[in-house]
């Protein structure tokens, strides 16, 4: 068992790729978009008889302190082998050491399993999630009748009413960016939530090879509503959207997630995730997306693993301060 900076897209992608839930933010092309978006990665492998058994993107961040820290996106991931206790505690022993060579005081991580039962040698510490820790999942295995069948029935409805309107969904490219973010900056506007900046979403969409994809419901030849949808692995994961404060009364939004849906279905994928969900944070956006049915995921949530205590702790002191003003 040894360690190894993956240097092969296809070797990444295929061991990210073939576990359950396929988690698109450990994939190689989202590693290249933040090499756009933030600054350096690495990616990390833990090697055993030329198969890989574990596996970590890592991306340094810059903190207002004028510290950094390391960030694992929905990661590490480890195969189930008996020996994935050993192949985790090496990927984290050299996270360590790259910490040290990066000048990072921590690593925030986002692990997609329970560690706990792994009696793992180090402790972490819970904070504040970055990628939301429940989502809700529809298993695309099921017919379209039956998916239709465990929908709410007004979002059944709404579906309907959007394809007797004349609703019609069609892919998007990077020479329709401005409509996408001006479809998301009307969102977020309504809902009271902050977007990324748009040159990140910029970045995302014009990024070669992206697994990233944009579609649009028009109405009248207007675009009402918008979707970036990834397709990675065996899930298609529903990353950002917006609609527009026009013509509501049609549904867009409704025809334009079924859509997709058929879509993944079509191509084989096997789960669609709506990449979270929170009554308390996002009521609406949450009534919309369980409205489609679905199982609820629960994440362990993001944890933060300390490597300068001291450092550490005027940062947790720091970050208290910016949340209470």
């Amino acid at each position: 068992m040894r360690i190894i900076e993956i240097t092969d897209q296809k070797q990444l992608d295929n061991f990210v790729g073939s576990q359950p839930l396929s988690q698109f933010l450990q994939s190689w092309q989202w590693g290249e978009f933040q090499k756009k978006v933030a600054s350096r990665i690495w990616r990390l492998g833990v090697l055993a008889d030329g198969e890989l058994l574990a596996s970590a993107v890592i991306i340094i961040k810059d903190l207002p302190i004028g510290q950094k820290y390391l960030y694992c996106a929905r990661g590490p991931i480890a195969a189930a082998v008996p020996n994935k206790k050993e192949a985790l505690e090496s990927l984290f022993e050299e996270i360590k050491k790259l910490a040290g060579q990066a000048g990072a005081m921590f690593l925030r991580f986002e692990p997609i399993e329970e560690l706990s039962g792994l009696n793992l040698t180090f402790k972490a510490i819970k904070t504040l999630d970055i990628q939301p820790s429940k989502t809700l999942i529809l298993d695309l295995s099921k017919t379209t009748d039956d998916l239709l069948k465990e929908m709410h029935q007004k979002t059944r409805y709404n579906i309907n009413l959007a394809d007797k309107k004349g609703v019609k969904i069609v892919a998007g490219d990077k020479a329709r960016f401005a409509e996408f973010w001006d479809l998301l900056d009307q969102t977020s506007d309504r809902d009271k939530f902050t977007p990324h900046g748009i040159n990140y979403y910029k970045a995302m969409i014009e990024l070669e090879d992206s697994p990233a994809k944009l579609y649009f419901a028009e109405y009248k030849g207007r675009p009402l509503a918008t979707a970036l949808v990834s397709f990675f692995g065996d899930t298609a994961t529903y990353l950002h959207g917006g609609s527009s404060n026009e013509s509501r009364e049609v549904m867009a939004p409704y025809a334009l997630q079924w859509q997709i849906v058929k879509l993944a279905k079509q191509m084989d994928y096997k789960h669609y995730d709506f990449h979270g969900i929170d009554e308390e944070k996002w009521p609406g956006v949450t009534r919309f997306k369980k409205g489609f049915g679905g199982r609820e995921l629960n994440y362990p949530g993001t944890f933060d693993l300390a490597y300068d205590q001291g450092w550490y702790n005027i940062y947790k002191m720091v970050r208290q301060v910016r949340r209470t003003f």
